[in-house]
Parts: structure tokens; sequence; C-alpha cells
């Protein structure tokens, strides 16, 4: 661009005349300049110790990841050490043009994924800079501090990856919305109750009635720490940054959807029978359904798979799975007994006089089955 030829790094250094060929500082280095250098120092590790703490918080009580956690907090440890009383003497906050400096992009995030994005992002801009600067001042920080931005590389695409990931191997409970007066309060009740994921499911609104109420649903969602998935639409889960989508037997396949969709977002299938459960396995669905358990309206053409194919899942599934269909406040232990650990339901929500009270309820009853259970293995 412009006719101007691209300067290699240690090459602009050399032709300021700051080092030498070898890359070692020059003794004559201005005082000036090597104060500027120091600052700039300063500013980047501070820079990108305030960005990982940002992560560090995520890791710790976001996810509980204590591995994750331990490693964010080395690093930043790591960084305190290079980060000079020489370097940190040299601040000077006052004199800082940058200090009122700031973008609208920077005042709000969309989301805990962008928020994310953005610390990481900035960690590494901070690291690339040491990395520059550091081979003026001391070239064994440019190497340490190179090797830490590869290491963010790689924290970047597991946390982000796998953060959706990691949501749905906790949930418990997962509401499938159907046609409602008052959908957004009822399911804003439902996540106050503690529903971990909700389905938008529609089948009679047109394109852009869907698109309207999924992007409000999703902001729902999400402000709740709830995960948001579309039936039966990648597209429109796109359109709104849902965190999946929830495919039919006869909907598109699923290695369509996930080209679609990429690998960070969520895809399930609804499942009848133990076949049908292996092709989920085999094309790489995150989730299943397991149902219907038992006869619904919500599935009129379906009968039921009954708690034998429950007990099936339970045995065999390898990801997380939802029994569905039928499922209430009556028949809920029995559901459980047969060895689910997860349920979702659609009218023992969605038509409850008291959408938060029920929510609650099966929250309460599934965590108490998993606590009988871990009580009589650690009796056996």
């Amino acid at each position: 661009m412009g006719g101007y030829k691209e300067v290699e790094p240690l090459n602009l250094i050399i032709w300021l005349g700051l080092v030498n060929k070898f890359g070692e500082p020059m003794a004559h280095m201005p005082e000036k300049t090597y104060l500027a250098i120091l600052r700039i120092l300063d500013a980047n590790f501070d820079r990108v110790r305030e960005g990982i703490r940002v992560i560090e918080d995520w890791c710790r009580l976001g996810l509980e990841d204590a591995a994750m956690t331990a490693a964010c907090k080395q690093m930043r440890q790591e960084l305190a050490q290079l980060h000079t009383s020489e370097i940190r003497q040299a601040r000077d906050t006052a004199n800082d043009p940058g200090t009122d400096l700031s973008h609208p992009h920077e005042e709000s995030r969309a989301s805990l994924e962008a928020l994310l994005q953005a610390n990481f992002c900035r960690c590494q801009e901070a690291l690339r800079v040491i990395e520059e600067y550091s081979k003026l001042y001391n070239p064994q920080i440019s190497l340490t501090v190179k090797q830490m931005r590869y290491e963010l590389y790689t924290w970047e695409t597991n946390l982000l990856v796998k953060r959706r990931h990691r949501q749905l191997a906790k949930a418990r409970t997962y509401l499938v919305t159907c046609s409602r007066d008052h959908l957004l309060t009822t399911v804003e009740h439902a996540l106050q109750g503690g529903v971990a994921i909700v389905q938008y499911r529609e089948k009679q609104a047109d394109d852009r009635q869907r698109l309207t109420m999924a992007d409000k649903l999703c902001q729902l969602c999400h402000h709740y720490g709830a995960l948001f998935i579309v039936n039966d639409r990648p597209d429109l889960a796109l359109a709104v940054d849902a965190d999946g989508v929830h495919l039919g037997q006869q909907d598109l396949p699923i290695a369509l959807a996930r080209q679609m969709l990429g690998p960070s977002r969520i895809i399930g299938q609804s499942t009848t029978n133990p076949d049908e459960m292996q092709r989920a396995i085999e094309q790489g669905a995150d989730y299943i359904g397991v149902g219907p358990v038992y006869a619904t309206p919500t599935k009129p053409d379906k009968p039921a798979a009954g708690l034998d194919y429950v007990r099936y899942a339970a045995a065999h599934a390898p990801m997380p799975w939802f029994a569905i269909g039928g499922i209430d406040i009556h028949n809920l232990g029995e559901v459980l007994n047969a060895g689910a650990e997860r349920v979702a339901v659609v009218r023992a929500i969605m038509d409850a006089e008291q959408p938060i009270l029920a929510s609650q309820f099966f929250n309460s009853q599934i965590s108490h089955r998993q606590n009988m259970i871990r009580l009589e293995q650690a009796r056996v």
C-alpha cells in the first residue's frame, strides 16, 4: 500500500540507531528514548495483568475451574516479576496523553463472550508490545512473554469454544417454549426459578415475528446466565447470537448445522430410540433429548418411548441428555428413579400458575436425587 515497504521490527530499531545488528541495546540511546521505552513497558505490563485478572475471575467464579484459575494466577505472578522497579519508576500518569482516550465499544459489552474476547485481545496486544520493546531493554523478557502470548491463544480457544459446553454439562432443567400469551414474562419467571436452558420453539409465527421474539428471549436468557437454543433453525440462531440449535430427526443434518454454527455453539437432537441415539452420537450432537417418555400433545404423532429408553440412555449415552415428553411434578420421581439427571419440560412450566415455583421444584428434586446418590456411593 502506498509504495511503502514493510520493515521488520528489528530492522526498524537498527535504523533508528537504538540497537546494533545483533539486537543489543546501543550504549548511546538517548535518555528520553530510554525512559519512553520503560513507560511503554510499564503501561503494557499493567494492561496485560489487568486483562488476565478479568479472565481469571470468570474462570474462578463463573466456571469454577481450579486449573484455569491457577494458570491465570501463575501468569500474573510471572509478569509481576518481570515488571521491574526500574520500569515502574518510569511511570508518568499525569503527563500520559492516553489516559482520557476511550472508544464507545469499550463502554459496554454485548455479552459475556464479547467481554472475554475483548480482554483476551487486550492481553495479546499488550504482550506483543512488551515482546517488541523489551528487545531494547532485556531480550530475555521478550522470549518469555512470547511464550505467554502463545499460551493465551490456547486459553482463548479453550474458554470461548468450550464456555457453552461447560454450561451445558452443568444444566439440569431445560424449558421448551410453546405459543402462549405473556411468553417473555413466563420465561423470565422460569429463569428466576433456576431454569438453565431455554429453547424457543414456535411453529406458527412468520420469520419476522420469530426473529423479534428470539432476539428478546436470547437477551433475557443471557441476562440470567442461561443458555438460549433455537428450535430447527441454525440461521435464526446465528441471527440473534443464540447459544445453539435443537434439531429433530427430519431437520437439517447435524454436519451441515455444524458448518453453519461453528464449534463453539451447541447442537442438540431429539431421539426416540437407541438407533437414533447412536446416529446422534456418531454425527456429533452435543446433547440429545430422550423421549417422549410419556404421551404428550406436543408430539401427538410420536408414541411414548417409555422409561425403558430412559434407562437405556442412563447406561449408554456419553453426552448430556434430557428426558423429555409429558414430564410433570407428579411423574418426575419415577423419571429420576429410572436414571435421568436432566429433564426438559414444556407444559409443566409454561402452563404453571407460578412458573418460578414450578422451576424451583424441578431443580430441587433433581438436586435432592443427586445428593442421595452421592450419599449412597459414599457409604459403599
